[in-house]
């Protein structure tokens, strides 16, 4: 078992209390947006095994199988398959979307083949991996999740009585859902002349004069990104997706092609090791909007709240159509749970304190504490009444 030492990215969206709290430490007024807990060469935690500090892309690649274990290594290759992070929220992400794998090997060949430099700002493709994540509330989480059906954002820019939104209503209300929905986020994110810039000021000043009657709703949220972005195009697009609000343990998956975007909230994420992203509003970063329509999926739908599902020993896990990564959830109370060695973990404490015991070892975690348990086959014990645990790691059966 080996106690984390992990990086705090400090984004400008990110918020000033949240993980300082979460750590015990004083708030800097810096923002800290990130907690990444993980092998991620970007940002990977740091372990010592006697040895000073090492970070643990460096401890994995060293000797993969005795970190990772031979069923995962063989599955997923030799690196951790998976990033945990505590993400905390104060302003609005960027509305974005991430490729399939297929898409992300094609996409990254491209670039490559073209001499795009890796660290070029128009670049899309970092990795030619796909980027599934999962989200799971700390706080109420609010966000944006996956297209509304044509009709329903037709409603919605309607009811806004903004006349530039016109040709998209009548676009909505016409065309079969994948060309209404795809027209419509092109459209949209083509407000770019003086009309357009209009039309997207004119929407700010509307959902922000009806948000007061709303709330806890989706207009809420709309004036909420408004507010940091009043000229930026990618408002418009937001009118086009489902708002959701998540509840303290619910959860979001976002697949493949589903445009999203965080609005406020503090949550654990989890999700495929990858940079890839496609951005589409709400950033001063590159938008490529040709590349953009690719990879999206045009398909209205509500989005799919997750409540973990009780499992064996105390577990509760939150369900994902992938094997890369699986989130769990531990409320400790007199009984103690006892977690398989049979794949690599992290576990994070969000409340309380928690023993872990393996091997004739024990390690302590508080709140905001993780640590990383490599597959060597032996079975680990948490005992901590009142404590919160949760556990990270890959599908392998």
């Amino acid at each position: 078992m080996d106690r984390l030492d992990n990086t705090v990215r400090d984004y400008a969206w990110g918020s000033a209390t949240a993980i300082p709290e979460l750590l015990g430490r004083p708030a800097t007024g810096v923002p800290q947006a990130e907690l990444w807990m993980g092998a991620h060469p970007g940002a990977p935690s740091l372990v010592d095994r006697g040895d000073g500090p090492t970070a643990l892309d460096r401890v994995i690649a060293a000797d993969p199988v005795a970190e990772l274990g031979a069923a995962s290594v063989e599955r997923f290759g030799p690196a951790l398959p998976f990033l945990v992070k505590v993400l905390a929220a104060a302003l609005p992400l960027s509305l974005q979307a991430h490729p399939t794998r297929a898409q992300a090997q094609a996409g990254y060949a491209d670039e490559e083949a073209r001499g795009v430099p890796a660290d070029a700002p128009h670049r899309n493709y970092k990795d030619d991996n796909h980027k599934p994540e999962l989200i799971c509330a700390l706080s109420e989480f609010e966000g944006l999740c996956g297209f509304r059906s044509p009709a329903g954002a037709a409603d919605l820019m309607a009811s806004l009585g903004v006349p530039g939104l016109d040709p998209l209503i009548d676009l909505l209300r016409s065309k079969p859902e994948e060309e209404a929905l795809a027209g419509a986020l092109a459209a949209a994110l083509g407000m770019t002349d003086a009309a357009g810039r209009e039309t997207v000021e004119a929407v700010a000043r509307a959902v922000t004069a009806a948000a007061p009657a709303d709330p806890t709703g989706a207009l809420a949220g709309y004036a909420f990104a408004a507010a940091e972005y009043p000229g930026d195009p990618g408002l418009i697009a937001a009118l086009l997706f489902n708002h959701v609000r998540l509840q303290p343990g619910e959860a979001l998956y976002l697949g493949a092609g589903l445009p999203h975007a965080y609005l406020r909230g503090t949550g654990v994420e989890i999700m495929a090791n990858s940079d890839n992203v496609l951005r589409c509003g709400f950033t001063p970063k590159h938008v490529d909007v040709p590349e953009l329509l690719k990879v999206v999926r045009f398909r209205g739908a509500l989005p799919e709240v997750l409540r973990p599902e009780a499992g064996p020993d105390g577990e509760r896990l939150y369900p994902v159509p992938i094997d890369e990564f699986r989130l769990s959830r531990y409320d400790l109370a007199d009984r103690p749970a006892t977690l398989p060695g049979d794949a690599p973990q992290i576990l994070l404490c969000t409340d309380g304190t928690v023993e872990l015991a393996s091997g004739g070892r024990t390690l302590t975690l508080h709140r905001g504490e993780s640590a990383f348990l490599p597959a060597d086959g032996a079975a680990t014990v948490l005992t901590g009444p009142g404590a919160t645990v949760f556990r990270s790691t890959v599908t392998l059966g």
